[in-house]
């Protein structure tokens, strides 16, 4: 059984946090924790961003499966102002619960999740971003799945953190702002257990290949 532990112990670098460095990572700290490499980060962030059509202030988690297909995905909005660990780390775990089985019982993890975050302004990485970075994490560690890589998308592009790789396309759509009236986030449901509809207003199933059907429960 996989058992919690600190994500990071490492001193506060500049821009880090002073309060909880232990909840917060910066990029060389994600290093070390031997986070696999995406084969093609493009095609799949613009997979996630396809599907969810975020807006700012939304977060994109997707799991995967052995050959980095995404078999399912949910969105969430994060709202403004500076966030903490514990909440990323707890808003990333409640929508893995609803998307996909732990695997806590097996020795090695058979799906891998990621992280987009879309937010306005540049895409390069901020201090916000390490504590999603321990957030997804920590996770992780609790649902018995691997961690994988932490996107940001901005309206500049996406950039992988810690990783160096970037694009110009996807990218957030001038006057795609977050809060009330902005996109509805949605949980993409592909190996999960049914859930009641209230508990999924909206559900896409990820197919191999082909268009995403969309399927829309009685009640939302």
């Amino acid at each position: 059984m996989h058992i919690a532990t600190t994500a990071s112990t490492a001193p506060a670098r500049h821009g880090a946090p002073t309060a909880s460095p232990s909840r917060w990572l910066d990029p060389e700290s994600w290093r070390t924790h031997g986070i696999p490499l995406l084969r093609d980060p493009r095609a799949l962030i613009k997979r996630l961003y396809d599907l969810h059509q975020p807006v700012a202030r939304t977060a994109v988690v997707g799991v995967l499966d052995r050959s980095e297909r995404p078999v399912a995905s949910a969105s969430f909005g994060f709202g403004e102002g500076r966030t903490d660990g514990w909440r990323c780390r707890n808003l990333i775990l409640a929508n893995l619960r609803l998307i996909v089985p732990d695997d806590l019982r097996r020795t090695t993890p058979t799906h891998t999740t990621v992280l987009v975050i879309h937010r306005a302004g540049t895409r390069e990485w901020e201090a916000d971003d390490g504590r999603w970075m321990w957030g997804l994490h920590d996770a992780c560690v609790l649902h018995g799945l691997r961690c994988g890589a932490v996107a940001v998308v901005s309206q500049d592009g996406w950039q992988l953190i810690a990783d160096g790789r970037s694009g110009r396309t996807p990218a957030l759509r001038p006057g795609r702002g977050g809060g009330p009236g902005g996109s509805r986030p949605i949980r993409a449901a592909g190996i999960a257990p049914a859930r009641p509809a209230t508990e999924l207003p909206q559900v896409r199933y990820l197919p191999e290949t082909g268009p995403t059907p969309l399927v829309r429960p009685s009640a939302s």
